[in-house]
């Protein structure tokens, strides 16, 4: 008696195959991508945005990762689905792909609810923000056991080039600038060019004068991270709602031809 001859995939089935698998590909590496942001940004920003005594800005980063993470452990298990043929495993990717899509979803509704309610009181939250950082900046600055401070604002200074939390002047109320036999009238960290009590002189030549100071230029950097964070977030959506309708397909297709 002749053995049966194994079933042979139709052409759909397979270029579905090899387009969900290219799909998971794409998915992985945009999980990557996202998981690479987040940690760049605890490890590189975080220093200064804790300045801020908020917790509020530096959730933007575990969001990423958290989210780099789901994206990458649904990928790797969609492309073994895929290869694999296994349906069972399909379903339980569409389910993570819906799960995640609809996180998605809600996390957006609750952050347009929350920016609807806060409008009010956000030149508020901006004050307090303002004050937290000129506090800092003058009560901890240079003083015994806040080296890691003084490291943050610096580096903030710096980088940003600017200086003080709203101006310069505003250094001269620091305890390190009215410490005795101190030359300086702001941090050397404030200076374009870098050197020892290069800060005796606050002239525009010499120092950063940004209108707005430091905290201006944390705020900006930081509404920078949370466009990344949305502009990931539609990004992956979209890839999702690709990545679903591929899957049904498929799933159907498998489903039919086992038959």
């Amino acid at each position: 008696m002749q053995a049966p001859r194994p079933k042979t995939k139709s052409c759909g089935t397979i270029c579905l195959k090899y387009l969900l698998f290219l799909f998971n590909i794409l998915f992985w590496l945009a999980g990557g991508t996202v998981l690479a942001v987040g940690v760049w940004t605890l490890v590189e920003k975080n220093d200064y945005i804790s300045l801020l005594n908020s917790s509020f800005y530096s959730a933007s980063a575990y969001i990423l990762i958290a989210a780099g993470l789901v994206v990458i452990v649904t990928g790797l298990i969609g492309c073994f689905a895929t290869l694999k043929e296994a349906r069972s495993l399909l379903i339980v990717y569409l389910v993570l792909l819906l799960c995640v899509f609809l996180l998605e979803v809600i996390a957006g509704v609750l952050a347009y609810i929350n920016h609807q309610e806060c409008f009010p009181f956000c030149n508020q939250l901006d004050e307090e923000l303002r004050q937290n950082l000129k506090g800092t900046m003058e009560m901890k600055y240079a003083q015994p056991g806040e080296e890691s401070i003084t490291e943050a604002i610096d580096k903030l200074q710096q980088e940003f080039k600017c200086c003080g939390s709203n101006n310069s002047s505003e250094w001269k109320e620091s305890l390190f600038i009215l410490a005795a036999g101190n030359p300086r009238i702001v941090p050397d960290s404030c200076c374009k060019t870098l050197g020892e009590f290069c800060g005796r002189r606050d002239h525009p030549s010499n120092i950063y004068k940004v209108e707005g100071g430091c905290i201006m230029k944390l705020e900006e950097f930081i509404q920078s991270q949370l466009y990344i964070l949305g502009s990931v977030g539609i990004g992956i959506a979209f890839l999702q709602l690709v990545g679903m309708m591929f899957t049904c397909c498929l799933y159907r297709n498998l489903n039919e031809e086992s038959y």
